[in-house]
């Protein structure tokens, strides 16, 4: 599975819409590298390609990037429940390819923003976890920063709510306690240079409402006007091309389960690099000033309240 990349013409309308300018980027990046060096609580990083996907999803802001990055560090080693044991040939990272579809797909729409795709497949015999679902979805936004080389315009979320029956609502739909959804919140917005656009929810049911009206809590205001609910494919197409879709969905990028084993194969090519990943992390007890605590990044009164959405 390669990521296809913007356009020329594209890349112009992305680097407008995220302030990149060929002239100073270099500087930009030789800033965070040497900023980097000087914290003593965070890891040897200078992978320039990941750094740069950072400084494009923080629109080249030079303090926001810090944040961002310190928080990426600081989640790896506050969540091991998502940051560890990553290989992809574990029985559970297999599951959760199995049982579900999660792939971003290899197209990008006519403004240049990645979509991706979520549905369930087999959730009555599902064995793996939320967690570890959470945890690929995490796997592949690490793939995403090392493989989005020049950028793209934002991502768009499309979920599949067929999988929202009654009987796995009540068996699997529990388990997405709020401590945890308030971790993956906080990793996927305070600690990923995501820039969430729109999430489109189709095939729905009367449980659907529930299920969003669970979630929004722990939303901004910002994010909420970005989901939209159809009740039909011609209305999701209004926002995403129809032909960039998976055929089940009317689309030519082929069937689905072939994109996200495709996917599935990318990151088992990545085994060795997500072991070596794992000690790439904050230490806390080297920080300036106060450590950062459990409660300081996941109480009511932690940063969860300070989500930002671009």
């Amino acid at each position: 599975m390669t990521l296809v990349q913007p356009t020329v013409e594209m890349q112009r309308h992305i680097r407008t819409e995220l302030n990149e300018d060929v002239s100073t980027r270099e500087k930009d990046l030789e800033h965070i590298k040497e900023w980097l060096r000087m914290q003593p609580h965070l890891p040897q990083f200078q992978d320039d390609a990941r750094i740069m996907t950072f400084l494009r999803g923080c629109k080249f802001s030079l303090e926001k990037t810090k944040r961002k990055l310190d928080m990426y560090f600081t989640m790896r080693a506050a969540v091991p429940e998502f940051f560890s044991n990553r290989d992809p040939t574990l029985p559970e990272i297999k599951e959760v390819m199995r049982v579900a579809n999660v792939p971003p797909l290899p197209g990008l729409t006519p403004n240049g923003r990645r979509v991706v795709m979520m549905s369930g497949v087999d959730l009555e015999q599902m064995a793996a976890t939320v967690a570890e679902g959470m945890k690929v979805v995490l796997m592949i936004g690490d793939i995403r920063l090392k493989e989005e080389h020049v950028g793209v315009a934002g991502d768009v979320y499309i979920l599949d709510a067929s999988v929202a029956t009654p009987q796995n609502f009540a068996n699997h739909f529990a388990k997405f306690t709020p401590s945890l959804i308030k971790k993956f919140l906080i990793c996927v917005q305070e600690a990923y240079p995501v820039k969430l656009k729109e999430v489109h929810v189709i095939n729905v049911s009367p449980l659907v409402d529930t299920i969003i009206n669970f979630v929004k809590p722990f939303l901004k205001e910002k994010i909420r006007t970005r989901i939209h609910v159809h009740s039909s494919l011609d209305s999701l197409n209004e926002y995403v091309p129809r032909d960039m879709l998976p055929e089940e969905y009317g689309g030519k990028a082929g069937p689905i389960a072939d994109i996200n084993r495709q996917w599935y194969e990318k990151m088992v090519t990545y085994k060795d690099w997500f072991k070596e990943q794992e000690k790439i992390k904050a230490d806390e007890s080297r920080r300036p000033g106060k450590p950062k605590t459990h409660d300081d990044l996941f109480g009511m009164e932690g940063s969860f309240k300070q989500l930002s959405i671009d």
